[in-house]
């Protein structure tokens, strides 16, 4: 079995992890297997929106592959920033594809780990099993998060949080990740597939040009000055104006013929 399946269902690409054994841990051919698959989805117009998940019941990501990477990192040396720079990890998502404009959700089946936390926080939604534990162990082995995940942590979480998950290395729950705003929802496992589905749904039902630029708009603000971000929202938001779908979908509101109608705007 390959070690990342990518699957199309319609509007949705489906990227699962599938080493079980290794607790889904990114060797290199993980890496480049997975470099594929975010190539495929952001290059296919077919395709909306993306879930990631792993394989088995346990991990959905352990990280970065020790057996497979340490050595080589010890062995570059100073230049080491330098050569990974425009790849990033997990197949460039965290760092050199993350300018998709299409959304991604993860569906965290379990335990989430290192690196792991890095691919995760790279997703733009992320639901999670009740009993997922996130654990922040790398800095126990020497590291520190080093492809996105110190700045999307800060971002996401804040510096007071950041500071304590990043500098403590241990683990916590899924309930705590909740509190944490790591993850947008729990819920139970036989139900993580079912509510990702149920909320992919209801994004693809949406204009594409408007989901894609508010994507790349909440993106774009975040760690700007005030005045920044309100010229960035103002002219991603206006500039899908010209889109005529907005035209239909006024005149099914206005027809009281959309799905919306207990609403007013």
């Amino acid at each position: 079995m390959p070690k990342v399946i990518y699957e199309k269902r319609g509007e949705i690409a489906y990227i699962t992890l599938n080493r079980p054994e290794k607790h889904n841990a990114i060797d290199t051919e993980t890496d480049e297997l997975l470099h594929e698959a975010w190539t495929s989805f952001r290059d296919d117009d077919e395709v909306r929106l993306a879930i990631l998940t792993g394989s088995g019941e346990k991990t959905f990501c352990a990280g970065a592959d020790l057996n497979d990477h340490v050595d080589g990192w010890l062995d570059r040396g100073p230049d080491l920033a330098k050569s990974v720079m425009d790849k990033g990890f997990a197949g460039g998502i965290t760092r050199g594809l993350h300018h998709t404009n299409k959304p991604i959700i993860a569906a965290l089946n379990g335990w989430v780990i290192g690196g792991g936390i890095e691919l995760a926080l790279a997703c733009d939604i992320r639901v999670a099993v009740d009993d997922a534990q996130f654990g922040f162990f790398h800095v126990r082995r020497g590291m520190h998060f080093a492809d996105g995940g110190i700045v999307r942590l800060v971002n996401t979480c804040g510096v007071g949080i950041a500071m304590e998950l990043e500098l403590m290395g241990e683990p916590i729950s899924a309930q705590r990740a909740l509190e944490c705003h790591l993850v947008n929802r729990l819920v139970p496992r036989d139900q993580l597939m079912a509510t990702v589905e149920e909320m992919a749904s209801k994004i693809l039902r949406n204009p594409r040009m408007a989901v894609e630029s508010a994507k790349e708009t909440i993106l774009e603000v975040v760690g700007r000055p005030l005045d920044d971000q309100l010229k960035i929202e103002c002219f991603n938001g206006y500039a899908t104006m010209v889109n005529p779908e907005i035209h239909d979908r006024k005149d099914q509101f206005l027809a009281r013929q959309d799905q919306d109608r207990a609403t007013t705007a």
